[in-house]
């Protein structure tokens, strides 16, 4: 989910091959990782405890938040029991033992598996490509939701400590995640030195105190046979669907595990898991039922409630920076993905900054993160405490997960040659959990389930029209549009003025000739002396290795066709990418070469292949999208811009 190459030096951008490191050295670079991906990884469902007991208890028994009347001992195993195996098998199996291997080139995450599952088929699919879109529009639903939540249910300890803090509790949040969003531009780099100690501090913590109370009541080890999970489902029906929809907090922020594979492997993230994260959480669980057991009135916030009074305030600041740092992977999460979107062409270009000199993961999207901070702080104002948003949390989760299960479904089936019956023996089962999962939270629409529906509709509506606008433009311009090997034939037999240095003309489609150049031809009537056609390619990997990036040919006495691919997790630098053409023999002095760019002004068309709302909304996507030169990292000073009209 999150970009934090600062936590795990010397893996992803490491020069050395893993396999020539000292043995000391590879086993710290082991341990780093496992640190770093304690920190980024987990740090969402690390910060679940706070509310998942509570809301799943509250389910069951009505919604209330006080002594419910109906809380039997049946009924707190029962749902310790859901709790514990929700976690074993949506995130040990589905996420840890099976997504986890479907990595393309050590890479993972929603739109990683729409390219693998390209791959798989063997072609461009628009069903795959719009499943995609879904799961990255849900994933920024989550991205708003996961902050507000968490540093709510936080500070809600408060109340505990002092009844009377409870009236900054809302202006604390507020205070908090404006600063956390205010500081982004700034690189998290620094910050993520501290993610892994200091997440590592707090699942420690959280383990001890589970450990305190379980002696509590020891039946609640019961709660390990799944019989009593669903025995009560069975013999329940009428709350099961209500208790569903909140068990599925415990597993917010298990899509992290596979997001992140590419910064920290696969390896430390099983490790983080089995050896510290899932028995840290299993205690946490097992204390908190314990608790209420012995003492039926703690419900109203068991997990702080699991300290004893001394060490309140330092666990209600402990968990108070632990969803700090949650937030901050999902915000980073939501850059990462962006990024990938736009090489994917399923967004527009925007404005990316690079926050570090050494780690080009460290990056920052600024109307992304003005967008999640508005969206943030309407959350809070609106719902006001971490119960009300509770109702809002699933349906952006396990939307995400529906998507990433059947895509994952073709990936096995195809490319691992597992064949459709033993994947639909493994995945079903899986599969219909989260479908459970997904329809038990849609029974809370109009509680706020409609929150994060409505922002994803609104980014799946933007990709959508930003793909189908892009692609009836390139259809109309393609028709009114010479063909660029009848242009270089026209201009061999009847050749225009030479100047001396090399034109490169970025276009979108190499087999038409430029805008850009046919307008230099028709008003400067020069051409120069090398001439280059460049097309800037997305390849369905994460990175293309430098020998594969450039692809050359050339055409006539003065022309070359000259393509450029970069992966999904790259951002395109043409001046470095031409650079390696010298090695291939084409020289080229960088200061005497002029780059043509076509600068499109868009008109609505009488008769478009969109409504006419959506041709406005694909004028302004194109508009707000960010320049060129500064997109591909042209030097400003060698660009000329040309405009050109069309309709769309």
């Amino acid at each position: 989910m999150a970009e934090q190459h600062a936590v795990a030096p010397g893996h992803a951008d490491s020069a050395v091959p893993e396999a020539t490191l000292p043995e000391n050295r590879h086993q710290a670079s082991f341990w780093t990782l496992t640190l770093g991906a304690i920190g980024v990884v987990y740090g969402d469902i690390g910060t679940s405890p706070l509310y998942a007991m509570r809301e799943t208890v509250a389910a069951a028994t009505g919604g209330h938040h006080g002594v419910p009347v109906d809380l039997t001992r049946e009924l707190v195993i029962s749902i310790l029991s859901l709790l514990l195996w929700a976690l074993i098998l949506t995130v040990t199996v589905k996420y840890v033992i099976l997504l986890l291997r479907a990595d393309n080139k050590g890479e993972g995450g929603s739109l990683t598996l729409v390219a693998l599952t390209q791959l798989a088929l063997g072609r461009r699919s628009l069903p795959v490509l719009m499943m995609g879109m879904a799961g990255a529009a849900l994933f920024y639903g989550d991205a708003a939701i996961t902050p507000a939540i968490s540093v709510l249910s936080a500070l809600e300890g408060l109340k505990l400590v002092a009844p009377s803090f409870e009236a900054y509790v809302l202006p604390g949040a507020l205070a908090i995640l404006i600063g956390l969003f205010a500081v982004q531009s700034r690189g998290t780099g620094k910050v993520a030195t501290f993610f892994g100690p200091l997440t590592l501090l707090w699942f420690v913590t959280m383990a001890g105190l589970g450990l305190l109370h379980i002696a509590d009541d020891w039946e609640v080890l019961l709660s390990f046979n799944p019989y009593y999970g669903v025995s009560f489902l069975v013999t329940h029906p009428g709350t099961a669907f209500a208790i569903l929809g909140s068990v599925c907090l415990a597993v917010t922020g298990a899509e992290a595990l596979y997001a992140d594979l590419g910064h920290f492997g696969r390896k430390p993230i099983r490790m983080a898991w089995g050896t510290v994260v899932f028995p840290a959480l299993a205690l946490n669980y097992l204390g908190q039922g314990a608790l209420v057991l012995s003492n039926p009135e703690s419900i109203a916030n068991p997990f702080f409630l699991l300290a004893p009074p001394w060490l309140l305030l330092p666990v209600v600041i402990l968990a108070t920076l632990a969803t700090i740092v949650a937030s901050q992977a999902v915000i980073t999460g939501a850059f990462s993905l962006t990024r990938q979107a736009v090489q994917l062409g399923i967004l527009p270009r925007l404005e990316v900054r690079f926050t570090s000199e050494t780690h080009q993961g460290q990056i920052y999207l600024p109307r992304v993160n003005w967008f999640l901070l508005a969206a943030v702080v309407t959350l809070v104002i609106l719902f006001g405490s971490s119960s009300s948003l509770a109702s809002a949390y699933g349906i952006a989760v396990f939307g995400t997960m529906v998507v990433t299960t059947l895509l994952a479904c073709v990936v096995m089936s195809r490319s691992w040659g597992w064949g459709p019956l033993k994947t639909g023996l493994i995945m079903v089962p899986l599969l219909l959990i989260d479908l459970t999962f997904l329809s038990s939270n849609l029974v809370k629409l109009l509680d706020g389930g409609y929150v994060p529906l409505l922002i994803a509709g609104t980014f799946f509506v933007l990709m959508w029209t930003w793909v189908k606008g892009t692609r009836i433009l390139f259809e109309k311009t393609r028709k009114i549009d010479v063909p660029f090997l009848e242009l270089v034939q026209m201009l061999e037999k009847s050749p225009p003025h030479r100047v001396k240095g090399t034109a490169v003309f970025l276009t979108s489609d190499p087999d038409t000739a430029p805008a850009a150049l046919l307008h230099n031809l028709k008003h400067n009537k020069v051409l120069h002396e090398k001439n280059v056609i460049l097309t800037v390619n997305s390849a369905d990997v994460p990175r293309v290795e430098d020998e594969d990036r450039v692809s050359i040919e050339h055409v006539g006495d003065s022309f070359w066709r000259i393509r450029l691919t970069y992966g999904y997790m790259e951002t395109p630098n043409i001046p470095r990418g031409l650079a390696i053409l010298r090695k291939q023999g084409f020289k080229f002095d960088i200061m005497a070469t002029s780059f043509f760019l076509s600068r499109r002004s868009i008109r609505p068309a009488s008769q478009s292949g969109m409504p006419l709302w959506q041709d406005k909304l694909f004028i302004s996507l194109a508009k707000s999208a960010s320049d060129a030169t500064d997109f591909f990292q042209i030097p400003t000073g060698r660009v000329v811009e040309v405009g050109t009209q069309v309709t769309v």
